[in-house]
């Protein structure tokens, strides 16, 4: 039997709350995210939606669905486009990053993931049409993000919120945009 202390309860708590810590910290989503690297992790979306549509080879849904499943899961912690966005590219571009509320922008890695595990999935059972048409929408939504700044997601995360689906508390700086503007100046 192994002993965490000698009051058994507090030691419990001290264990879950180091458990729950480690686990924020290696499942958590940044907030907020840097839009510049939210634009280009788009792109590389778009590129790899293109590359799906142009060789109808099924492998290539494989890293497509496993990068919004990590990115959803850590932000880009487990993504390698993340990764590189976020190490190699965006800190090379000499421009001001705008900061933009991080909810929004998970939910909509959560919608990508729909899309592009849709169409794996569709591809496996045969249904070659539908996969085509998921990947098909999620470039053009790609496409909106990274050439134009319009998140889907996250309109429909705001809509959402706005119907009182999805509580206030989960994204308090989506209705308060002073906080990000002082973590910005800071």
């Amino acid at each position: 039997m192994v002993r965490r202390g000698t009051n058994p309860e507090l030691s419990d708590q001290v264990y879950r709350s180091n458990i729950a810590r480690m686990s924020s910290k290696l499942f958590g989503f940044p907030n907020p995210v840097n839009e510049t690297s939210a634009r280009l992790v788009a792109a590389g979306v778009v590129a790899q939606g293109a590359a799906f549509l142009a060789t109808q080879q099924w492998w290539v849904l494989l890293p497509l669905a496993y990068g919004f499943l990590a990115r959803v899961l850590s932000g880009p912690r487990f993504s390698p486009l993340g990764q590189f966005v976020t190490r190699v590219v965006t800190p090379r571009i000499a421009a001001e990053h705008k900061l933009v509320a991080g909810p929004p922008k998970r939910f909509a890695q959560g919608v990508g993931l729909l899309f592009s595990g849709g169409a794996l999935i569709a591809w496996l059972l045969g249904f070659h049409t539908a996969s085509y048409v998921l990947i098909a929408f999620l470039v053009v939504a790609a496409t909106l993000e990274s050439v134009f700044a319009v998140c889907l997601g996250c309109i429909v995360f705001s809509r959402l919120m706005r119907w009182g689906v999805v509580p206030e508390s989960v994204c308090e700086d989506c209705n308060d945009i002073s906080r990000r503007l002082a973590a910005a100046t800071s």
